[in-house]
């Protein structure tokens, strides 16, 4: 059983987060990358409501089991390209935040591939997903029963 349903949350949250997360999803960063990003954070976070979600989403979109079930080692497969990697490593970093790691080294490969904006818009990406996680974590949510839009069954 859910703890809290986001109707019992404080008034203006949910629609508050819609909001961020149209924000990201209208910011013109290739939706792969955004799959990539939402599902990794989500492996770090251990959040198996957002795992399910984003897999099952994923998938639905077009993106390989095999590329997102091997998401959590994709330092050692061959399946990411270059840009998608830097992303990756940058998402990482900024989920785990820890305190002795500076970040220049990945923002000078995560330029190589994306203007300071694009860099904006997938460090909220990242700040977003993180928000999710915790929320859903902590209310509670169920994981399984989630369906993409349009889609019976996957």
């Amino acid at each position: 059983m859910e703890r809290i349903q986001f109707s019992e949350a404080p008034a203006g949250l949910y629609q508050l987060m819609s909001q961020a997360q149209s924000f990201v999803d209208r910011s013109g960063i290739d939706p792969v990358i955004l799959y990539l990003i939402k599902f990794r954070v989500s492996q770090i976070n251990s959040c198996a409501y957002c795992l399910d979600m984003h897999f099952k989403d994923a998938v639905f979109e077009g993106e390989t089991p095999q590329r997102l079930y091997s998401l959590s080692a994709w330092r050692e497969t061959p399946y990411y390209t270059p840009k998608e990697q830097a992303v990756l490593a940058f998402a990482e970093l900024l989920t785990k935040m820890p305190a002795d790691e500076h970040s220049d080294h990945i923002h000078d490969e995560l330029s190589k591939y994306f203007t300071k904006t694009e860099i904006g818009y997938i460090t909220m990406a990242v700040v977003q997903i993180n928000s999710w996680n915790r929320l859903v974590r902590s209310f509670g949510r169920i994981p399984g029963n989630y369906q993409p839009k349009g889609h019976a069954t996957v």
